[in-house]
């Protein structure tokens, strides 16, 4: 093999290399996510907020349009042309007057124009087209403050699901040092061989719990890079624990003023009804007059040396006496504006229920997070005493693996209760329509 060859061969092979050991590298990193940097993420790359921001992208299209009508409108218009005419056909003849006239050049030059003065359908149809654009900014908002909301549920189950782990390997550990108990006192004959099967048994079924909460955390981290739109088989790491914040608790008729104040939702249909009230005002505006100027200047001739300057200016004056579709357009619109009254009206109700039910549910979940701690320490205190009985040989290990069974639920209340507290905490900010701007999202404190 020439010596060229193979200094090219053996440098294209340790550029694959090192590519493949790059991206190895990059895909083995782990990814460690804060709360807010996944709300930062899924607002980025959540579909439902891809869609939303191209519908603000199209109202806006409208409102120009509709905006044209009101504008001035210039064009310029060049014709040369070549041609004759039939004279009979235009009823001219005479005796000694030839059918067809010749060929002849024909030049024109001009710029048109025209402006509405006065047209009140085409400014009422500008202004509905406003107000639609502005419900679309507000649905914007709107779905962006779900995205938040969902993807802080997401991120809560992930810590619950992480803390779970930690809980069972926690028990491992104790289970294991419990067995290495029942070993021991066996071999001082202060224990049976029941004591310490029975106390493999449990570290057996702590193992089990254990691959079951992890396999149950990583199936969390794949529905919540899912959600993220991060690429499949990113590995994520939660940067923070799951822990209890205190949350001030407003009073529900307050809270009720402020949310009505703040919901992008609420707002965004009262926006759309005012775009159909200007519709109505369109509709009517369809029998007044419109009046409009209209103009064209430029030059005219037979041969560009004879091109003569030429110009128009004229108003137009428009009105309409008989429209059948103007009472049809207004018995639709009337109809619209009714359903929307009546989503108003359900959506306020609908609002005051989830800020008075948020409310609720965060100070139960307050209390729970209290009692369930309460009953962890003293399930761990029993636990303690248990085994200090079964150390001092004042009884059989069923009193500690009782007592494990004990730990091991209150760890999972407790863990579900501070999940549930963390969770109403968001559902609050997201029914007072405050996800965004919340503290809790910055600093992971509400």
């Amino acid at each position: 093999m020439e010596p060229v060859r193979l200094l090219r061969i053996t440098t294209m092979a340790f550029l694959l290399c090192g590519l493949t050991l790059g991206a190895t590298a990059q895909q083995g990193a782990v990814k460690r996510l804060t709360l807010k940097e996944a709300v930062e993420l899924a607002l980025r790359n959540n579909l439902g907020v891809l869609l939303a921001r191209a519908q603000i992208g199209d109202a806006e299209g409208t409102r120009e349009r509709q905006l044209s009508g009101l504008l001035p409108r210039v064009n310029g218009v060049s014709q040369a042309s070549l041609q004759n005419r039939n004279l009979q056909v235009a009823g001219i003849s005479f005796p000694g007057v030839p059918v067809t006239v010749p060929l002849f050049a024909f030049y024109d030059f001009r710029v048109t124009g025209s402006q509405p003065l006065i047209d009140r359908q085409a400014y009422h149809g500008w202004k509905a087209s406003v107000q639609q654009e502005q419900s679309a900014r507000l649905s914007y908002t709107d779905t962006r403050e779900l995205v938040v909301r969902q993807a802080a549920g997401l991120y809560f189950t992930s810590q619950a699901a992480a803390a779970r782990v930690q809980a069972a390997e926690s028990r491992i550990t104790t289970s294991e040092t419990l067995e290495k108990l029942a070993r021991d006192r066996r071999s001082q004959g202060l224990a049976t061989g029941v004591d310490v099967v029975r106390a493999q048994v449990q570290m057996a079924r702590d193992q089990q719990n254990l691959l079951v909460a992890q396999n149950a955390y990583q199936t969390s981290l794949l529905s919540l890079a899912r959600f993220l739109g991060l690429e499949p088989g990113t590995p994520l790491e939660l940067a923070e624990p799951l822990q209890f914040h205190p949350v001030e608790i407003p009073v529900p008729e307050q809270a009720f003023g402020t949310a009505l104040a703040a919901r992008t939702d609420y707002r965004a249909l009262v926006a759309q009804r005012e775009a159909l009230a200007e519709r109505q005002k369109a509709a009517h505006a369809r029998y007044l007059p419109k009046l409009a100027v209209a103009g064209d200047y430029g030059a005219i001739g037979r041969t560009f040396a004879t091109l003569t300057r030429t110009g128009v200016l004229a108003g137009n004056l428009t009105v309409t006496f008989f429209d059948r579709d103007r009472n049809g357009e207004q018995v639709q619109l009337t109809s619209r504006i009714q359903g929307l009254n009546a989503q108003i009206d359900d959506l306020a109700r609908a609002i005051d229920q989830e800020v008075r039910q948020a409310i609720l549910d965060l100070r139960s979940t307050e209390q729970q997070v209290k009692v369930t701690e309460a009953v962890l320490n003293l399930s761990r205190r029993e636990l303690e005493l248990a085994q200090d009985r079964f150390r001092n040989g004042l009884g059989d290990n069923i009193e500690v693996v009782t007592a494990q069974d004990a730990v091991a639920g209150a760890q999972n209340e407790s863990i579900t209760a501070l999940a549930r507290h963390a969770d109403a905490a968001m559902a609050l900010v997201r029914a007072l329509g405050l996800p965004e701007t919340s503290t809790l999202i910055d600093t992971g404190k509400p």
